[in-house]
């Protein structure tokens, strides 16, 4: 198995240099432009992932790269790191302190390494193949929940979810005891401490779930897309994430129902 210390080291000296643009920059009134696909982008979003391709470049210049910002590049290679400098760009506009920096590091497409990195309330989760996911370095589990009517259910929105997808988690929402809306990636960091149960989401980009599923399976937890397969950077956008197993199961049967 690979020695991931060194990449893991890389991987939070990238979460530093993304806090430190990020934050000066937080609740400043700072405006966002539209992309072509409509969603906001600031040049917090823009100075973060500059910085973070930079020293990966510097550090394994023969790493690929694939950031929601400025692209891939050598995506080929046995190790690509996957950047979201801020998920959740609409939180950071409007000031909701739940945004947060994801990176993960891909070896042969599957993600081995993980970090949610939420700079505004100072939490980080790092999760890595082989290893237990911590919490500002203190290890968390998920919890157990066998029943969907005692479940929790979070999704950043219901818009995500348009014809056969708003019909399947219809279903599932039919199905737990309490939906929650709004959370982006820090609804996968509750899930893996063991405050949230399930969280489903679809129209994600690769740089949206890479770093999610170490830190969820790390914690005891299963990520997958809503085919039950595991999460890869060929993966479709469409996730499921349980803290407990047999849970994952059947909000799954929901979902393919």
């Amino acid at each position: 198995m690979t020695n991931l210390a060194p990449f893991i080291t890389l991987a939070e000296q990238l979460a530093d240099a993304a806090r430190a643009q990020i934050m000066p920059r937080f609740r400043t009134g700072l405006k966002a432009d539209v992309k072509s696909d409509r969603s906001p982008v600031t040049e917090a979003d823009r100075a973060s992932e500059r910085t973070m391709r930079a020293l990966i470049n510097a550090t394994f210049p023969d790493h690929g790269i694939l950031g929601e910002e400025y692209g891939s590049e050598n995506t080929d290679a046995e190790f690509v790191w996957v950047l979201d400098p801020i998920d959740g760009t609409n939180s950071f506009v409007t000031g909701k302190p739940l945004f947060g920096t994801l990176i993960s590091l891909c070896q042969n497409k599957v993600p081995v390494i993980g970090i949610i990195d939420a700079p505004a309330v100072n939490e980080r989760w790092i999760g890595a193949k082989g290893a237990p996911t911590t919490l500002n370095g203190t290890p968390v589990t998920t919890r157990l929940c066998h029943d969907l009517d005692t479940s929790w259910l979070y999704a950043t929105t219901p818009d995500m979810f348009e014809d056969d997808n708003e019909a399947a988690f219809l279903r599932l929402r039919g199905g737990v005891w309490r939906t929650v809306f709004g959370g982006d990636c820090y609804a996968y960091g509750l899930l893996s401490s063991g405050h949230v149960d399930l969280v489903c989401e679809a129209s994600l980009g690769t740089y949206d779930f890479c770093a999610l599923a170490p830190v969820v399976e790390g914690a005891g937890g299963i990520m997958t897309d809503w085919h039950g397969q595991s999460l890869t950077l060929e993966s479709e956008g469409r996730v499921l994430a349980a803290g407990d197993p047999s849970l994952h199961a059947k909000a799954l049967s929901l979902l393919v129902a």
